[in-house]
């Protein structure tokens, strides 16, 4: 915006308000988590797994972990990648901890 003056002396002045532009924020990218069925990995530590680390309720942790053993796969959440990056580590770390199997894993959605 540019405003026009004439000062005392009949001079005309621009004045002006010095902007700068920002580039637009864009949201960042999303990440699910997964949790991949295995053979071995009892489902009563699943339910512990989604209860503690994605403060799923039991009925929820119950049901995703039921959805998990009969499809494969199940989503546990959606993180900006930082968050789903340290998710999946702790559910790796509690699964290696208390010696089972369970694979858990992130994907751009």
């Amino acid at each position: 915006m540019t405003e026009r003056k004439q000062d005392d002396t009949g001079v005309e002045e621009e004045t002006g308000l010095a902007t700068k532009t920002r580039p637009a924020t864009k949201k960042p990218s999303l990440y699910r988590v997964l949790l991949l069925n295995d053979d071995y990995t009892p489902m009563e530590f699943v339910v512990e797994i989604l209860v503690r680390i994605f403060r799923k309720s039991p009925e929820d942790a119950a049901r995703i972990m039921l959805h998990v053993h009969q499809n494969g796969v199940g989503m546990c959440g959606v993180y900006t990648y930082e968050v789903a990056e340290t998710k999946v580590a702790q559910v790796m770390d509690a699964a290696r901890r208390a010696q089972h199997p369970l694979q858990c894993t992130m994907e751009k959605e």
